[in-house]
This record gives C-alpha cells, structure tokens and sequence, in this order.
C-alpha cells in the first residue's frame, strides 16, 4: 500500500506539489481568521451575583444577604457548586455549573432565582449580575490624563473629578459600543456629587426635620407634564421643568413655610459640590490617575477586540476636552503578537535543527530539506482543522445550532419509539377474513 502510494505520488509528482501548495495557502488563509491568545482562558462556567449593602457589617451581609442569595441558588441544573463573599457593604455569590453549560441559560437561571429571593432581602439593597466575562477578560487598560498646563473652560486646572466626569460621560459610553467588549470598568477619581449639609439648629428652629430636607429635595428634582393646549389648529405643550442643575437651583427649593415666609435649602442647609467616598484608587508614575479597563466577552477574539478598543480611542481622543488625553497601560495584543512571534522563532529554530540532525543522519541535505518540508505542510493542515474564528459568528448563529441540536435530539427519540406511539393505543390487527 505504501509502495503504490509512493509511486503514484511520484508518478503525479506535479499533482502533489499543487496540493501541498493549496494546503499551505489555506493554512495561511485560516491563520488570519485563528482565534489566538497568549495563555489559555481555564475559566469554568459561572456566574456572579453581587449586592451593594451600604452600611452592613460582613456579619449582617452574610445572615441578611449573602445565606439567603446562596441558598435561593440550590437545584438550578447542571448547578456545580456554589461559593460566597461577605464583606463590609458588599456580598458576593459565585454561583458555578458544569463544563458545557452555555453561560447565556446559566444566566437566565440565575436571573429567575434572583427574582424569587428579592422579597427576602432588606430594602435598598441592590442585586446585579456580573459581566459575561472571565477572569483574563482584562484586554485593554488606559489612563485619562491632562497636558501640562491645561485648563478647562473655566479657567482652573482640571482635577480628578473633571477627568472621572469625562471618562464617565464621554469615553465610556463610546467603548460600550465596540464589539466584544462586555463592560467598561472605571478606577480612579472622584463621581462629581451635590453634597446638602444641613445645620441642626437652623432645622430645629425652623421645626423640622432631616426627612423634611430629603423629602423636599426628592420631590423638587423632577420634570412633570400637563398635557397641551390646544388652540387655532396648534397644539401648546404645557410642562413644569423641575429638575434642578446646579447649586442655586438646589437652595431655591422650598422646604415649608412659617409664619407665610417660605423656608429654603438655603436657611437651613449649605449645598456643596463635593465627591464621593470611595474604597480605592488608582496611580501611575506615582501620581494619582482615572484608569478604565475594557473587559472581553466570552467567546471574543482578545486580539481582534483589543484592536477595535484602540482604533476606538483614536476616534474618541477628538471629541475630548481640550488638553486631555487617553494613554494606553496595557494591551493584550502586544503580549499575543509577542507570543505569536516566540513560536514562530521556535519553530523556525525547530526546523533548522532538524534538518541539521537528518543530514547528519544521512548526510545528503537534499533528503534532509525534503523531510523538514513536512512541518509546514503539518502546521498548515493542523491550523485549517481548528475550524472558523467564533469571533466571526453572526450573533443568531449560537441559537441556531442550539435549535438544530434539539432538532436531532427529537428526531432520534421518535425512532426510538415504537411504531403505535403518538398514534393512541396500538390494536390488534386480524386476518382480513375475519373482519
């Protein structure tokens, strides 16, 4: 068998080289469409639920929280095993199932179980999913920084707060828009805040309370509409724009009145611009910065993704403020283009001892060179046998081979049946002499 493979080979010895050609270039074809990480994603399937319990010790988020959550989890199916997280305002539940399970009916399992626990949880608490994303999800790290010597438009040097509000509400919003990329997370800075101090004295002289100053401000921070006029064939909006916008508006509010003088934010309280409390930070060079990570979702291209977040910038860096721009920190494509180039040297280093080794062997370098042909020809054949990028699936396609695998599966189970089931009980059939 092997003779006569050999010798039609030799006999069709133009034929051969055009497929090993063809080979080659399909091989190289595939490799640009080749999903390519620098290390391998071990993540197993799970899921994060996260609760924001301010001013709850671990304690209390663990009996309040954290037991009822975990416990609500148990019997979801292909459920592997489920672990927790208390700490001071924060619970966390990781919630893990089988390898296999598609992360999407993970999800939605948890949503469903979520819903039910709600009713249990103290009031306030806020329950959310975490990112479909995994633990190397992390492709793209960038700071938000200031030229030395800007100012912004009104005249002052920028500060923290001024570069949150940018990463906040001009860059963020943006990068949520690139393909694969899940979630935009934010470090570093301060959220611009509207701090209402209230003096104790003024309010008891006034005689009241702090609810009086919560529940005026509530209800003084809104826009309500009253329908329209209607008048000559036109129709006339009516609405009453209440939503305050800066710190005059916010002492304006009318808390109550006494003795038919109104009493405001401004005789009982003084309104500040100020910032949040906040559990970290984030620096470079020693100096203390906003920096924004770019999270992958699962199944993405990291390469392919982290190349859009930086073409994504660029466009981003136009519509920024004077004097402020993006540097980038980390990049997973340079550490993937790095282990893409560290096997490529190797395998050019593996080639070239081998055939080192066959012609001392043999000590012809002709038989050498043909028998080291083989390894490109290998790696061609084993990189086409990977299949298409996931990447480049259409986003209805996952679903779609979800409904042809149900669709076989029920197929199968009718052969399996016998040939009287679905058609009600089977009869005895007689002769036809006997009907």
């Amino acid at each position: 068998m092997i003779e006569r493979l050999i010798a039609v080979s030799l006999h069709q010895r133009w034929l051969v080289l055009l497929l090993a050609l063809g080979a080659i270039a399909f091989g190289a074809w595939n490799f640009q469409r080749l999903p390519i990480d620098a290390v391998p994603d071990i993540t197993n399937i799970q899921v994060q639920i996260n609760t924001r319990a301010p001013g709850y010790s671990p304690l209390e988020t663990e009996q309040r929280i954290t037991f009822p959550v975990e416990t609500a989890m148990g019997g979801l199916p292909k459920l592997d095993y489920t672990r927790s997280l208390s700490r001071y305002g924060l619970s966390q539940v990781t919630v893990v199932f089988k390898d296999g399970t598609d992360i999407f009916f993970a999800r939605q399992l948890v949503g469903e179980r979520i819903q039910q626990v709600k009713d249990q949880l103290p009031a306030g608490v806020e329950v959310a999913m975490g990112p479909v994303s995994t633990g190397l999800g992390e492709i793209f790290m960038y700071t938000v920084e200031v030229k030395t010597g800007a100012k912004t438009q009104g005249g002052h040097d920028y500060s923290l707060t001024d570069l949150r509000t940018v990463q906040d509400w001009i860059i963020k919003p943006q990068l949520r828009n690139v393909p694969g990329v899940i979630e935009v997370n934010t470090i570093g800075g301060f959220e611009r805040q509207f701090h209402v101090l209230p003096d104790p004295g003024k309010l008891m002289a006034y005689r009241l309370g702090f609810r009086d100053v919560m529940t005026a401000l509530a209800a003084n921070n809104a826009n309500v509409g009253a329908g329209y006029i209607e008048r000559n064939g036109e129709q006339y909006l009516v609405r009453s724009p209440g939503q305050v916008g800066n710190i005059g508006e916010i002492q304006d509010i009318v808390i109550g009145s006494r003795g038919g003088n109104p009493v405001r934010i401004r005789d009982v309280a003084t309104v500040t611009e100020g910032r949040d409390l906040r559990t970290g930070a984030a620096t470079r060079d020693g100096e203390e910065t906003v920096l924004g990570t770019a999270m992958l979702l699962i199944g993405e291209n990291s390469r392919t993704v982290a190349r859009r977040v930086a073409a994504r910038l660029e466009d981003i860096a136009k519509s920024l403020p004077d004097g402020v721009v993006t540097r980038t920190v980390y990049d997973r494509t340079d550490l993937v283009e790095a282990t893409i180039r560290t096997v490529r040297n190797n395998l050019l280093e593996g080639a070239a001892l081998v055939v080192a080794v066959l012609f001392l062997i043999l000590g012809n370098i002709r038989a050498a060179l043909v028998v080291a042909c083989v390894i490109p020809l290998s790696m061609a054949m084993t990189i086409t046998g990977n299949g298409r990028d996931e990447s480049q699936r259409e986003p209805d396609e996952p679903r779609r081979d979800r409904l042809r695998h149900h669709r076989r599966r029920c197929r199968d189970h009718r052969r399996e049946l016998p040939a009287h089931a679905g058609r009600g009980p089977a009869r005895e059939r007689r002769p036809a002499h006997d009907l």
